[in-house]
């Protein structure tokens, strides 16, 4: 993949440079080399997309359903033809291993896949009426247009999570990727629909500083659903925007995300999915693990395991297919990180396993004795540090569990299944693994969280309330009789 061809925003249909007198580099993660230089979008450029992508809907909705959907299926054959130029972009841009750019690739079709069902799933109903002679009908319709702000961490999924339902739904999209992913969260999506044939404007994308152009992208009044995945600070604004604007809102946001290991549970088995819940894309996965709940018979033993198998873990070039770990998307990342560690240190929590930093490689930490008031438990720590609670009881592992702001994913691992779900729908969170870690995502499945982790559900059925509305058409069949 030739970085340098990147430099140019996606507006109505044509590539062409941003007009702001800002620029931004993207670098590699790992070795911190320059990619490329791109001029920035404007607030004018942002009202350009969406006026494009307003005019371009006009006619896409218009499109037969079987059209549309073999429009997105055609899309998905066009990405998995890409399928190596994707990995290598998510590894050179991201810091993706090749694990982790795989998963993420095998999830990008298989939800296109089940997005191209939905033109045929814009089903409307009759039904009767107390007027006598008329009939009312219900008709599931598109919302027009939706803006979609996308993440770095799983970049090129988690904005098509949101612009491919939309397209297959009628919708036109403008979709605003992170900056350190602009390639793979955005203008690479762009050109592979570009490649699919789909109406020039009907996609567009825009690469803009949030300082410059985050409230006017919100704030425009075409967009009548905004889609954003982030952090739950950013996710804020954007929902008070939307509340002052009277838009509908999709927000997936943070996650302080636990594994309850309890009494009964099967500790080797608890450990592998603490491992691979934890260490993914080196812990910067929203749903990734970020508290081990262990209840103490079973945490000397779990802590042992643990340190073991997290030592094996590959630290390195997420190129190299055996790499484990790799870089952090930048430096201030890293810095946050040990800050965290060195704060929860100093306030009582014991290094099982002690990483280092280099560059933005963080080798993985363990810290054991962690306090639920400490800071490594009660921010989102996105980065390979595991922070494991010791708990004298099942009720005890509940409530810590349940004291934080976040609800989005979480996992139980007990010797009985059935006792594993009964504390699951305990948990205050919108998605609950049992015997097993909380990193899960299908495209039939409704995902998303609870209290400070977001409102509304991607995936299945559930996108569908997301991305179209209903609209009530009544038909006088017969003349009515009116009081005057």
């Amino acid at each position: 993949m030739e970085f340098s061809q990147w430099t140019k925003q996606l507006i109505g249909g044509k590539w062409r440079e941003g007009n702001s007198e800002r620029t931004y580099t993207d670098r590699n993660p790992f070795t911190d080399e320059p990619l490329l230089t791109i001029r920035m979008a404007t607030r004018a450029d942002v009202d350009e997309a969406y006026r494009a992508a307003q005019a371009a809907q006009r006619e896409w909705q218009r499109v037969s359903p079987f059209e549309r959907s073999a429009m997105m299926n055609r899309a998905a054959e066009v990405f998995a033809r890409h399928r190596d130029d994707i990995i290598e972009t998510l590894q050179v841009e991201t810091g993706s291993t090749y694990v982790k750019a795989s998963i993420e690739f095998d999830s990008i079709i298989g939800m296109m896949r089940e997005a191209a069902t939905y033109p045929l799933r814009m089903s409307g109903q009759i039904l009767p009426s107390v007027i006598p002679g008329k009939e009312n009908r219900i008709y599931r319709v598109p919302v027009g247009v939706v803006g979609v702000i996308g993440p770095f961490n799983f970049p090129m999924f988690l904005a098509m999570r949101a612009v491919a339902p939309s397209l297959a739904c009628g919708n036109g999209v403008v979709l605003k990727p992170a900056s350190d992913t602009l390639v793979s969260g955005g203008l690479l999506i762009g050109k592979l629909f570009e490649e699919a044939g789909f109406p020039p404007g009907l996609l567009n994308v825009v690469v803009g500083a949030g300082s410059e152009i985050g409230d006017a992208f919100v704030e425009h009044p075409i967009p009548r659903v905004m889609a954003f995945t982030g952090s739950t600070e950013v996710g804020r604004r954007v929902a008070e925007i939307s509340g002052r604007m009277l838009k509908r809102v999709a927000l997936e946001l943070g996650g302080n995300n636990v594994l309850i290991v309890l009494e009964d549970a099967d500790v080797e088995k608890a450990v592998r999915s603490a491992t691979f819940g934890k260490f993914l894309h080196q812990g910067q996965i929203c749903m990734a693990l970020n508290r081990i709940i262990v209840h103490r018979r079973l945490y000397e033993p779990f802590l042992e395991k643990f340190r073991a198998a997290a030592s094996r873990l590959k630290v390195g070039d997420p190129r190299e297919k055996d790499t484990v770990i790799g870089p952090l998307i930048n430096r201030r990342q890293v810095d946050r990180i040990l800050d965290l560690i060195h704060s929860s240190v100093e306030q009582g929590a014991r290094v099982v396993l002690e990483g280092r930093a280099e560059g933005n490689l963080i080798y993985p930490y363990i810290l054991a004795d962690v306090r639920n008031d400490m800071p490594i438990a009660r921010q989102e720590i996105f980065g390979p540090v595991a922070a494991v609670i010791p708990v004298d009881s099942e009720e005890e592992a509940i409530r810590v569990a349940n004291d934080t702001e976040y609800g989005l994913s979480g996992s139980v691992h007990a010797g009985s299944l059935e006792h594993g779900v009964e504390v699951a729908l305990q948990l205050e969170t919108g998605m609950v693994h049992v015997n097993d870690q909380s990193v899960n995502d299908e495209p039939l499945i409704a995902f998303g969280g609870e209290k400070a982790s977001g409102i509304g559900r991607y995936g299945g059925e559930w996108a569908l309330d997301e991305f179209t509305t209903l609209k009530w058409i009544s038909v006088q069949l017969k003349e009515r009789a009116y009081p005057f």
